[in-house]
C-alpha cells in the first residue's frame, strides 16, 4: 500500500510541476477599449505641404525663364484670364479653395510669376522633372495637370487674373 501511494504522490507532483510554469499567451483580438500609445511608436514628422510650402526662385521647367509683371494690375487682362480659368480650369480649381488641385489665391506669395506660366504651359515636363510639381502630383493623389494648350498671351491673361485673387 504504501508503494502505491508513493506512486500516486509521484505522479501527482508530476503533474502538477508539468502543468505549472507556462506563461499564456494573449492573443490580442478586437476590443472596444482604447489603448494607451506606448512611448515606442515613431513619432511622425510633421512637415509642410507642397502646396504651402514657399519657393520664390525656383522659375520651373518650360518657355518662361523670365518674366516683368507690372506694379498695376491690367483690369482688361485679367477680365480675359478669369475667362479663359473659367473655362479651362475649373474643372479641377477652385479660385480660393483646394479641389483636385490646389487654389490659385496668393499663388505669387508662393511661386514665382515663371513658376506658375511654365506649370500653365509646359505641366507634363514639369510633372516629370521638378521636384515642387512632383511633391504637388503627390499631395494632390497623383492627379496631373492636364495640358491645356494655352497659348502664352492667354496663360499670361490668367496669370494677371491669379493677381487679383487676394
Amino acid at each position: 500500500m504504501k508503494k502505491t501511494l508513493n506512486i500516486a504522490m509521484i505522479l501527482l507532483v508530476s503533474f502538477l510541476i508539468s502543468c505549472g510554469g507556462k506563461e499564456e499567451k494573449k492573443k490580442e483580438g478586437f476590443s472596444y477599449e482604447k489603448k494607451a500609445p506606448t512611448e515606442n511608436k515613431i513619432k511622425k514628422v510633421e512637415s509642410v505641404p507642397a502646396s504651402k510650402q514657399i519657393d520664390l526662385d525656383n522659375k520651373g521647367i518650360g518657355p518662361i525663364s523670365s518674366i516683368n509683371l507690372p506694379s498695376e494690375i491690367d483690369q482688361t487682362m485679367a477680365t480675359h484670364g478669369a475667362d479663359v480659368f473659367k473655362k479651362m480650369c475649373t474643372a479641377c480649381h477652385r479660385p480660393d479653395k483646394k479641389f483636385i488641385g490646389p487654389a490659385p489665391k496668393n499663388i505669387l506669395d508662393r511661386r514665382s510669376p515663371e513658376w506658375v506660366l511654365n506649370m500653365i504651359l509646359n505641366p507634363d515636363e514639369m510633372v516629370q522633372k521638378d521636384p515642387l510639381a512632383k511633391a504637388l502630383l503627390i499631395e494632390f493623389n497623383g492627379s496631373p495637370m492636364a495640358n491645356q494648350n494655352l497659348s502664352e498671351e492667354d496663360a499670361r491673361a490668367v496669370l494677371e487674373y491669379f493677381r487679383t485673387l487676394k
